[in-house]
């Protein structure tokens, strides 16, 4: 069984043995450096879908329908309103998905994957999953699920702490 390491902060430690460690156990250059690889992996894989790995998320929970309008589907993965108009306009054009009046709310309209977008979701959904687990090759395949696991639970803490935060932009300004 694995036992928990502990770790120490020590201020103002200028001892190089102390600084590689420190490197080495740094959380946020990890994450910066699997969100780059992340990106670069996925970019050439998703082609001509409109806004990347944003318009893949966004046809995601499109395709998963749990959302009523599109103020709710942006507020679900963080997006500012502003900027999920522009990305379904994009996603209308492609023909991907569409705008329909909602039966419970006239006034309102739901984004509606078309069969277009749900086939090419399918594809792109393979891809990526494959693409994935070519990320995280380092990792035998038991404790890819686990980190995928662990992931989705951080992440979903994170999004109940700060909601206003935008992760798309988060992520986006820490790799510039």
């Amino acid at each position: 069984m694995e036992q928990a390491t502990t770790r120490q902060v020590v201020p103002g430690a200028t001892d190089t043995t102390a600084s590689a460690a420190a490197v080495e156990d740094d959380f946020g250059r990890h994450l910066v450096m699997l969100m780059r690889a992340y990106q670069a992996t996925l970019g050439p894989l998703l082609g001509e879908l409109p806004h990347g790995t944003r318009g893949y998320q966004v046809l995601v929970a499109v395709v998963a329908g749990d959302h009523p309008n599109q103020l709710a589907l942006a507020a679900h993965l963080g997006i500012d309103r502003t900027v999920m108009t522009y990305v379904i306009d994009d996603l209308v054009a492609s023909g991907l998905v569409e705008r329909q009046q909602n039966p419970a709310d006239r006034r309102a309209r739901r984004v509606v994957a078309t069969e277009a977008g749900r086939s090419t979701l399918a594809e792109l959904q393979r891809r990526v999953l494959d693409a994935e687990d070519d990320l995280l090759g380092a990792l035998p395949p038991a404790q890819r699920a686990v980190f995928r696991d662990l992931l989705q639970t951080v992440a979903c803490g994170v999004r109940d702490v700060a909601p206003e935060v935008d992760p798309c932009e988060a992520a986006t300004s820490m790799l510039d």
